[in-house]
């Protein structure tokens, strides 16, 4: 998610305090240096954008940025929260809305042209940070207000931005000595190259594909064969079926093909994303990055970069992170050894005369899921339209968060398929939202939430405008898109971001929203993949594509049956990545061959042979195409295990999940409070008490620990 100032990310970004004088000329009318014109408060100029636009908006924007901080660190009044921490709050606007177009055309529009241009500016950009948290004046002048007593007569929310300013520099090496702050900020830069590279790499072996032959499509759903012929289409390979290395594409074909031999092909293909050896591989990049970040940690006074990361997030200790993994890693290996010895069953019985490999797995799962539940859910597919379960998240959102929306026609977009719409909450301007649910080429694999513009009023009143960005096939014209149940969760989870986003109600920009903790952030997302099973949502909005009819109750009564199975897998999976991870961030000052690590890591934590990393290292563009979730994967864990007690909460209300006092607790103690309240006491303000690991554990089918 992206993130309005350089502070959410401690050291982010730079260029010379020099304005190249061809670039002010260049910068003239530039869309993205454009105050945003327009209804809502302005918006973003997308349809103006050229590639060639970004290095002269670049450069103005961060010149601009570092004057302002330079104005605010020789400001000769005594220093106070207005003139000096507000002042950095008001800072850097232009820089932010230039990050707004950056981020989009880096993950929605990547073309060659705009790559050339991403390789030039990301080690430019990350030298930013570094210049103004080293900037010792400016430094000085902070510390002077922390450690004021009149610090303790500003608001709460101000106390807390204060104290986000002061850790944030000290952590980036304000303290340093000169020759310590030169090194960091070479690193930084040096890093931000690797980040570059490695996304890049990632992407091009995303945007590789198999071509399927007429056999390779044999027990291929109808619309897992328009989909492969959609992909096609697209490359301008009219009359052929592709899978696209992606996991929105071959998750699908590894879990409905029959034909073994292809099953292994796609599946090799995508696990060796970036480990392919070549222009592509990722390997060296990963070894140079881990040694960089444990040198940097060292340097500002911390064990390992896990300790440097975890210090200021929820789990506060490597330590803590790693004993939930571990509590949560044995049962689910444990339920996996049960589930394959289930399959291996039924490939037996087939004489099949094979032993269950990891391109099997998903396959033989869904076997399983049929006979032991008699679900398929190849048979829920027709009830999941895209266009119903948005519709679907604006209802749910509605009941409990009281959102209404309505489309807006004629707003700036940057591709055809966006959609906007207006957010209000009684009558109310709440913000924007948009989406952007299809895959193309140049666009990043997966889903992810992004804030355009963060809700503030301490200048003013701003409303937020967020997006959720997803990789379905887009149909034929006038035919449906319909997705999978997982793909249904995730669409739900995305705009869980985007509902926290929506609900902020803050003063100030740095707190507002879901500039939260890495281990928080994900909490608000996971809890509102709880609304789409729910039984209002698949009565009202999961209606066969053909025929308008509600999904049968009894086929919703085989989703709630079988509501754990699988969590073996997808439990393991996850964690597999989320320990190499952490490991690879506490292995310390060592040179490390990424693949012998993740192999030999592996091998030791016991891991199913039928299972591979949900993540494996070369392709885990989380941990090394940027710092964002590095050493800090485990959060999704971390969040869940706080999702599920709050659900808890929900079920136990008389409402359910619809309960109208439960969903304004919500809003009043978390979804509204972004960074502005500790983490820890907006989940004790909601619960009445501090997290317990029991309700994550039944939510999986897990043995639950006596007293959890």
């Amino acid at each position: 998610m992206q993130r309005r100032t350089f502070l959410a990310s401690a050291a982010a970004t730079g260029v010379a305090a020099t304005l190249n004088p061809s670039f002010a000329l260049a910068a003239d009318g530039n869309p993205l240096l454009a105050k945003w014109t327009g209804p809502f408060g302005g918006v973003p100029a997308f349809d103006k954008v050229k590639v060639a636009d970004f290095k002269p908006a670049a450069e103005v924007a961060m010149a601009k940025n570092l004057a302002e901080i330079d104005a605010i660190a020789a400001n000769p009044a005594a220093p106070t929260f207005e003139n000096t921490i507000a002042a950095l709050e008001d800072s850097g606007r232009a820089l932010s809305d230039f990050y707004c177009f950056y981020g989009i055309w880096g993950g929605n529009l990547s073309t060659p042209e705009f790559q050339v241009v991403e390789e030039e500016l990301d080690t430019k950009l990350a030298s930013l940070g570094d210049k103004i948290t080293q900037n010792a004046a400016l430094f000085k002048r902070i510390e002077a207000v922390y450690t004021s007593p009149e610090k303790a007569k500003l608001t709460p929310e101000q106390q807390r931005v204060l104290w986000i300013y002061y850790t944030n520099f000290v952590r980036a090496g304000a303290k340093l000595d000169a020759a310590a702050k030169a090194r960091v900020a070479a690193i930084n830069t040096e890093m931000a190259g690797y980040f570059t590279k490695f996304s890049q790499n990632l992407l091009a072996d995303e945007n590789t594909y198999i071509e399927l032959s007429e056999a390779d499509l044999v027990g291929l759903p109808d619309s897992l064969k328009a989909n492969a012929a959609s992909s096609a289409a697209q490359r301008k390979l009219e009359g052929k079926f592709i899978i696209v290395n992606t996991r929105s594409s071959v998750d699908p074909y590894l879990t409905y093909s029959p034909v073994r031999a292809t099953r292994e092909k796609v599946w090799k293909a995508f696990v060796n994303r970036g480990d392919n050896g070549g222009a592509t591989d990722n390997n060296g990049l990963i070894a140079k990055i881990l040694k960089l970040r444990v040198e940097r940690a060292r340097l500002l006074g911390y064990k390992t970069h896990a300790h440097w990361r975890l210090e200021n997030a929820m789990a506060k200790t490597p330590d803590k992170a790693m004993a939930l993994m571990e509590a949560v890693w044995k049962p689910a290996i444990a339920q996996v050894a049960i589930d394959v010895a289930a399959m291996q069953a039924i490939v037996d019985a087939e004489k099949g005369g094979f032993k269950i490999a990891p391109w099997d797995y998903r396959y033989y799962a869904e076997k399983v899921r049929k006979a032991k539940y008699d679900l398929d859910m190849n048979e829920v597919k027709p009830y999941m339209q895209l266009d119903k379960l948005r519709e679907a998240m604006f209802w749910a959102s509605g009941e409990v968060y009281g959102f209404e929306y309505k489309k807006v026609e004629g707003l700036p977009v940057y591709h055809e398929d966006i959609t906007v719409y207006e957010v209000t909450r009684a009558g109310k301007h709440v913000g924007l939202w948009y989406f952007d649910p299809y895959a193309r080429p140049g666009k990043r694999s997966g889903a992810w939430m992004n804030a355009y513009r963060t809700q503030e009023r301490f200048r003013g009143e701003i409303t937020t405008i967020v997006s959720n960005n997803s990789n379905f096939i887009k149909g034929a014209p006038g035919e449906p898109v319909l997705i999978s149940w997982d793909d249904a969760t995730t669409l739900f989870h995305e705009f869980g971001h985007a509902i926290h986003g929506l609900n902020a109600n803050a003063t100030y920009p740095s707190v507002s929203g879901t500039n939260v903790a890495r281990d928080y952030v994900e909490f608000p997302s996971q809890l509102n993949e709880h609304w789409l099973p729910t039984p209002q949502v698949l009565s009202k909005f999961c209606v066969h594509y053909k025929t308008g009819e509600p999904i049968p109750l009894a086929l919703v009564d085989k989703i709630k049956a079988a509501d754990t199975f699988n969590q073996g897998f997808d439990t393991t999976e996850y964690l597999a990545s989320a320990l190499i991870d952490m490991k690879l961030h506490l292995a310390g000052d060592v040179a490390i061959d990424p693949d012998a690590f993740e192999r030999d890591e592996l091998t030791k934590l016991g891991m199913p042979k039928e299972i591979v990393m949900r993540h494996r290292t070369p392709q885990f563009g989380h941990v090394f195409s940027g710092d964002g979730y590095s050493a800090g994967y485990y959060s999704y864990l971390w969040s869940d295990t706080l999702t599920a007690d709050v659900a808890e909460a929900f079920k136990e209300a008389p409402g359910g999940f619809y309960d109208k006092p439960t969903g304004q607790r919500l809003i009043a103690t978390i979804m509204s409070k972004g960074n502005s309240v500790d983490p820890v006491d907006q989940f004790k303000a909601f619960r009445g008490r501090d997290v317990k690991i029991g309700a994550l554990m039944r939510n999986r089918g897990f043995p639950v620990p006596p007293g959890a």
